[in-house]
């Protein structure tokens, strides 16, 4: 009976560890598999900590295994401070009246589907779509700009190899959508659509045009700032990240009720770009950094 009973616990103690809850996360490279071998291996010094809870255990786990020699570090995903990613529900802006949940939100922990994957070929990328202004036979009208950063974790190590996908107005502020009937003019040398890869370093480069300000219908005299948006996947399901990148000193942003759906003021200016000197083209193009963090207590917030 004792024996079948440290064996349940060491059951739970395996589903914490491949279930993880904001504890940490296997990297890419590490399997169910991998994760059973090491269980068998070591499930007895996991039952004799049994008593200190299955998160303890689990936390004994990650830590043992990664100060094995040759071992990759796992990533840790904590959980994000209040205020630093955007209110569900913010009442200057309409639409997350209706769609803001009602009840206290189920937490789901994380699975082996969510920390690993996926992977994308970096051919899927075509040559020259890094480059929003050389997509056509023309030149897009506006300001050219060359957007530029490093996509990093919460450690702030490097993410090499992910694809980050852009789409934007155009400068005159339209999309090339038909949803999108805001009466100003399309630009047929502008698509407004982007994509790229970072490098070994994490570093990232697009380069297209100032995108234009637009008015919606959220309030009266309503305008949307000049925004980019930005899509990643990151190393895995969990590092997920859609949100939008602004431009320095735009008057606009202290009455935009999507920027200000996240509260805390730092967390809030990491969605603001840097003017860039070093990355600007003479006589060609202006530079602006932007950096994204994936997942952390620094993360980049996503879109509202």
């Amino acid at each position: 009976m004792k024996a079948n009973t440290q064996r349940l616990g060491c059951t739970h103690a395996l589903n914490a560890i491949l279930q993880v809850d904001g504890l940490g996360a296997p990297c890419e490279s590490l399997s169910a598999t991998y994760f059973r071998k090491v269980f068998e291996r070591t499930r007895w010094e996991l039952c004799g900590l049994a008593k200190e809870g299955m998160k303890d255990i689990a936390r004994f786990m990650v830590s043992r295994e990664a100060a094995r020699p040759g071992m990759t570090e796992f990533t840790r995903y904590l959980r994000v401070l209040p205020g630093t990613q955007p209110d569900y529900l913010h009442p200057p802006y309409v639409s997350s009246r209706k769609r803001a949940p009602r009840k206290p939100l189920v937490h789901l922990p994380y699975t082996i589907s969510e920390v690993t994957g996926p992977v994308f070929d970096p051919d899927l990328a075509k040559p020259g779509s890094f480059d929003l202004t050389r997509q056509h036979s023309g030149e897009p009208l506006g300001e050219r700009i060359v957007v530029s950063g490093r996509v990093l974790d919460e450690s702030n190590r490097p993410v090499p190899h992910t694809l980050i996908e852009i789409w934007q107005a155009n400068a005159a502020g339209r999309y090339l959508h038909t949803v999108d009937r805001h009466n100003a003019p399309l630009d047929p040398n502008f698509t407004g659509c982007g994509q790229v890869f970072t490098d070994e370093q994490g570093h990232y480069r697009l380069v297209t045009i100032r995108p234009g300000e637009y008015p919606w219908r959220n309030h009266y005299n309503a305008w949307r700032p000049a925004h980019i948006h930005f899509s990643l996947f990151g190393p895995a399901f969990a590092t997920r990240l859609v949100t939008q990148m602004y431009f320095p000193g735009d008057p606009l942003l202290q009455r935009d009720p999507i920027f200000n759906c996240v509260s805390d003021e730092k967390a809030r200016d990491r969605l603001v770009s840097v003017f860039d000197w070093e990355s600007t083209i003479p006589e060609q193009a202006l530079g602006y950094r932007f950096d994204i963090v994936l997942r952390g207590r620094e993360a980049t917030p996503m879109e509202a």
